[in-house]
């Protein structure tokens, strides 16, 4: 942690601030989050206040959170909402028809109403009298509308607007012109009444409102998947035998069975027994895992065929499948700062309607026209004015686009990272643990003329088999990769900085680092061009000694080095394919990093070399500069890459890296497959390609029909199926992110 940058410690007023997550009912339209968010922000201590329409929620950052919280309840309370309890998981999906009852019944009140219009198409006159039409049309008003009218109320009571007070004043208007019309008209004569017209209003909103909650829970599939990934119980191994018991009562350092087919019910290592795990609802890896006793199990992924122990090192909130629900969620409870636009408008979108709705219908009474159009097409401006796709327009794209990146393996922290993701022009790469596989591997073993490789390598690998250091690792896979077992040794011992030494089969031996080499004045001039051509690409080097009558001789000179990411190269390309500027980030010197590069397919100019952990920020910020004024990603995973992955436009961190990595990027990489970045930057694009598009359409529905209307060439009935399916199309655009492929 101590490399960390300062500027990443949080102030003590930062320190002291909690986030705060609310579930809202009741909310109809952006005009509602608009007042949510008002209302929230004048409780004090609050700093920060956001609603989300789509998904019903508000995230409020503010210092004293354990007091509060029931303030901010309150606040929801009085402005006319109810608060709800946050983090509850979502609700499984039910009926295909689930809460269609209200809507299946104003088709059925409505339809009567319609069809006397229908069949005056085809000279049929079939009218119902006044007295039926006011009976099919009173249930649908005052009882299915009844939700409206106590929204509308709630709304007028603290002096504010929305869509339910639209469409109770226009569904209203309608119903009442009609009983006027009915009781004014002489007797014996049928006046033509506007029943069906509020009937089928309030019908067709209820349509919509329906279809956007199917719509709704469709976006939400990913979280509710995640959620499901637990399973509802774990196989305790306890003194009296295997105890099945509810997650909520494990405890870190529980030995569990874990079956075949299963779920892992919580994070922790395999004690006993191997097996393959499927991760890829976590990491989005298609291919199953091989684990073995020492090895990690996640919990939520799907045991293969073996049986194993598992002793429990996180659960609860402590897990990464708990970590993982919890970055989606504040992902898809984000608001994207395009949002901002339509939450202007939608602020005072409300009382202009109401002003345009008035002016349209005094425009037509100045202009000679009875009360009866006029109120008429003033209702039509009311109905189909309605802000519920701009409300959703944002958020539905958001909730889309971070569901299928979830199930992609590609967490998305806040809606700002997305949203900006898709301007980004420069990417700039971590090189070790990033682009390369960030552990030594054996690149060279070069023996003298006559000598035996796989001996030596067999040699080498008795000598480290009791070494944990990293070298020693990449020496004995090696060793197995040629099928050299190491064999016994004597004598063995470590000698700390320079390298091993023992006695195999009675020849005494060294493993010497080329610093002990030269210690010890020995040559290796019989290895010159393989030290010279390692040493430039800043390889680490160790030799293989024997003593031989009293001198030491070197008989194979060993080459570490890491090595690039399988398919890094290829990932890299497709990048720069798509326009972008690629530069990797090294420590290392000049020769050795311009090495790696041009592996990578990256040129001289493209490789900043020698960079300290801490300078890497402050090349970012050069980037950025004025001068350059780029928009830059920064792809990282470890302590020291935080600073610049928050310093970035854009951080995407390594889910294999550190957890403070991860902090600090906006956006996290749940496997180590460069393709992801590419991914994750055409998501973004699609994304918020999808929000602009919904944008578009709900200030056009609109813009083109609040003219229509108080031209007159709308009716209420088809302005009101104009407003619902303006929600409906947003909502449904959206969801064409779900079938998005590489």
């Amino acid at each position: 942690m101590s490399t960390l940058n300062s500027s990443l410690s949080p102030s003590i007023d930062e320190a002291a601030l909690d986030a705060v997550d609310l579930g809202i009912g009741g909310m109809t339209c952006a005009a509602c989050a608009g007042r949510v968010e008002r209302a929230l922000r004048k409780v004090s201590g609050v700093r920060e206040a956001s609603v989300n329409l789509a998904t019903e929620t508000a995230r409020v950052v503010m210092s004293d959170a354990a007091e509060g919280e029931a303030r901010l309840r309150r606040a929801v309370r009085d402005a006319g909402y109810e608060p709800r309890a946050p983090g509850l998981a979502p609700e499984k999906a039910g009926s295909a028809w689930h809460g269609f009852a209200p809507v299946a019944l104003g088709l059925l009140l409505s339809l009567p109403l319609v069809w006397p219009m229908l069949a005056g198409l085809f000279g049929r006159h079939a009218m119902l009298a006044p007295l039926w039409q006011c009976l099919l049309a009173a249930p649908v008003q005052f009882g299915l509308g009844a939700r409206f009218y106590r929204a509308a109320w709630k709304a007028l009571r603290h002096g504010s607007g929305n869509m339910d007070l639209l469409v109770a004043l226009g569904t209203s208007a309608g119903f009442g012109l009609s009983l006027w019309l009915w009781w004014s008209a002489p007797a014996g004569t049928m006046p033509h009444l506007y029943f069906e017209a509020s009937a089928v209003v309030i019908t067709l909103v209820l349509l919509g409102k329906w279809l956007e909650a199917r719509a709704r829970q469709q976006t939400t599939s990913a979280i509710r998947a995640l959620h499901a990934l637990r399973p509802e119980a774990a196989h305790l191994i306890t003194a009296d035998g295997v105890v099945d018991v509810p997650l909520a009562e494990l405890l870190v350092g529980d030995r569990l069975e874990l079956r075949p087919g299963e779920r892992v019910p919580a994070d922790g290592l395999v004690e006993e027994g191997e097996t393959q795990v499927d991760e890829s609802m976590l990491t989005g890896e298609p291919l199953p895992l091989p684990r073995r006793p020492g090895q990690a199990l996640t919990g939520g992924s799907v045991n293969g065929e073996g049986r194993v122990v598992l002793r429990v090192r996180a659960v609860g909130r402590e897990t990464v499948l708990a970590a993982i629900i919890r970055l989606v969620e504040e992902a898809q409870a984000g608001k994207a700062p395009i949002q901002q636009l339509a939450d202007r408008v939608s602020a005072v979108f409300v009382p202009v309607v109401l002003g345009l709705a008035l002016l349209t219908g005094l425009g037509w009474w100045w202009r000679g026209a009875a009360l009866e159009p006029a109120l008429i097409h003033a209702v039509a401006v009311l109905v189909i004015a309605c802000p519920c796709a701009l409300g959703l327009a944002t958020p539905a794209a958001m909730l889309a686009g971070t569901g299928v990146a979830a199930r992609r393996g590609i967490l998305i922290k806040d809606a700002a990272a997305l949203e900006r993701a898709c301007e980004v022009d420069t990417v700039v790469f971590d090189k070790t643990g990033t682009l390369t596989v960030g552990q030594p591997r054996l690149v060279e073993l070069a023996v003298p003329p006559g000598g035996d490789a796989d001996e030596a390598l067999g040699l080498a690998a008795t000598l480290q088999a009791a070494s944990e250091h990293p070298l020693a690792r990449a020496v004995l896979a090696a060793a197995r990769e040629r099928g050299c077992s190491p064999g016994p040794v004597d004598a063995w011992r470590a000698v700390a900085g320079r390298g091993v030494e023992g006695q195999v089969a009675g020849r005494r031996l060294r493993l010497a680092s080329l610093a002990w080499v030269r210690e010890l004045g020995l040559s290796l001039a019989g290895f010159d061009a393989v030290l010279q051509c390692r040493l430039a690409e800043g390889a680490s080097l160790s030799a293989v000694l024997e003593e031989q009558a009293g001198v030491w001789q070197a008989i194979a000179l060993l080459a570490f080095a890491d090595e690039p990411k399988p398919g890094a190269r290829q990932a890299l390309e497709r990048l720069r394919a798509r326009g972008l500027r690629l530069l990797m980030i090294s420590g290392d010197h000049r020769a050795a990093a311009e090495a790696m590069g041009r592996r990578l397919g990256l040129a001289a100019h493209e490789v900043l070399a020698e960079v300290l952990p801490g300078d890497k920020a402050a090349q970012v910020r050069a980037l950025q500069g004025a001068d350059r004024g780029h928009v830059v990603l920064m792809v990282g995973d470890g302590v020291n890459d935080a600073p610049a992955l928050a310093a970035a436009d854009v951080g995407m961190a390594m889910g294999s890296g550190t957890d403070v990595a991860m902090q600090a990027a906006g956006i996290t990489l749940m496997r180590g497959d460069l393709d992801l970045v590419d991914d994750a930057l055409a998501l973004s694009r699609r994304t918020v390609a999808k929000i602009r598009q919904n944008l578009f359409w709900a200030f056009a529905y609109n813009v083109a029909g609040i003219p229509l209307a108080a031209l007159g060439f709308l009716s209420p009935e088809v302005a009101g199926g104009a407003m619902a399916m303006s929600s409906v199309s947003v909502m449904a655009n959206a969801l064409l992110l779900q079938g998005w492929k590489r």
